[in-house]
């Protein structure tokens, strides 16, 4: 019984090295990604290895290694470690023609096999931005195209403005397949106006290959547009002998210079106490000769525009008594209101008080009568001698 019991035991020890041996006999081994113009380590290993040779084969099925031993003159592929229980070869300056399913074989008998596929990543190029017009003209409808080549898998293009991402915007994306890349194309359609002058449109490629460093172009817009004008004055309220200075603010592109000053549709009368130095128009003592209408123009090439200023010069001293004559109307006013207020509460104490009297004096055969009859017939007579007084006092 016990010889019986040890037989079977080394034959299950004899099954299982068996099944460990021949599963440990398949060779292993992992997919690939590199990018473009990188190197790829392709490795094969075997856990268990009774002295079998391995070997590594293209997708064309050429033999790259065998064991040690290079059988593809390819200078660009290389032997990194060879052993009987590893295989890896290294293939430099990878390109997309390199991509596919690489084999290793382990030559036992039967002759097992495993594969692994290798990706190859298409780096797109930097992309360039077509369609932009310099300068635009305030108003034009453009379009512009964000276009990128030689990606694998396809880009992705995002728009900024002013880094800021564009999100609302109308674009329209189009993948063209190209052999093994693609050409990605995104546009972006824009509404011009001066607000667009000098903002920086970018178009940034994200891609795997990229990794934290997205390609990207960027075009700034230079837009023209008819000029805008405002004065802006020094005083609120000119007054004889005052220096007053108005500034004539134009906004234009290109820019609206010089600018043309006049008084009611005329010249500038008085050139010794009016100096225009650029856009400013200086008065260094006001009169009341200045009185009048004060007009700015501007233009270029794409329009002119003007804005006017009425200037009303003050006299000081009457300034001055208009301002006494004010205090003094107002003093008034307030003491008028004051002596309202007392009269009105005056005779509202009065009144509640003559109320209060009349009725206790009606109330007081009330007070005294022993039935409530009585005391209606008192409060009857109270009303008479009421009325007899009154009548009397008449």
């Amino acid at each position: 019984m016990i010889l019986k019991r040890h037989l079977i035991f080394t034959l299950c020890t004899i099954y299982g090295i068996l099944l460990k041996g021949i599963s440990g006999q398949y060779p292993l081994v992992q997919n690939v990604t590199v990018t473009e113009g990188g190197t790829a380590n392709m490795t094969c290993r075997v856990e268990y290895n009774d002295n079998t040779s391995l070997q590594w084969s293209n997708p064309a099925q050429q033999t790259l290694f065998f064991g040690d031993k290079k059988a593809l003159r390819d200078n660009r592929i290389e032997l990194v470690h060879a052993s009987w229980s590893e295989l890896t070869i290294s293939i430099s300056d990878v390109t997309l023609t390199d991509e596919g399913m690489y084999t290793c074989s382990l030559f036992t008998m039967p002759v097992r096999t495993a594969k692994a596929y290798l990706t190859v990543l298409g780096v797109p190029e930097k992309p360039e931005i077509d369609g932009l017009t310099k300068p635009a003209l305030e108003g034009d409808q453009i379009t512009l195209t964000c276009i990128t080549q030689g990606s694998k898998p396809a880009a992705d293009l995002r728009w900024f403005r002013n880094e800021k991402e564009v999100k609302d915007e109308k674009h329209l994306l189009e993948v063209n397949a190209s052999g093994r890349t693609f050409t990605v194309r995104s546009s972006l359609q824009l509404h011009v106006d001066r607000n667009d002058d000098g903002v920086a449109y970018t178009c940034k490629v994200d891609h795997v290959a990229l990794a934290q460093t997205p390609q990207q172009a960027t075009e700034v817009l230079e837009v023209h547009y008819a000029p805008r004008v405002e004065i802006i004055h020094s005083l609120a309220v000119p007054q004889e002998g005052q220096y007053l200075k108005l500034e004539c603010v134009s906004k234009g592109n290109p820019s609206p210079d010089p600018v043309m000053w006049t008084k009611d549709g005329g010249e500038l009368p008085d050139m010794e106490r009016m100096i225009v130095e650029g856009r400013e128009l200086t008065f260094t003592s006001l009169n009341k000769t200045d009185n009048g209408t004060y007009r700015c123009e501007a233009s270029n090439h794409l329009g002119t525009s003007s804005a006017e200023y009425v200037l009303y010069v003050y006299d000081p001293n009457a300034l001055g008594q208009h301002g006494t004559d004010h205090a003094l109307i107002g003093g008034v006013v307030a003491v008028v209101v004051f002596v309202t207020l007392c009269l009105i509460i005056v005779l509202g104490r009065y009144l509640a008080r003559h109320k209060g009297t009349y009725l206790t004096n009606e109330a007081k055969g009330a007070d005294d009568a022993p039935d409530a009859d009585t005391a209606i017939i008192n409060a009857e007579g109270n009303h008479a001698h009421a009325e007899e007084k009154k009548e009397y006092f008449i």
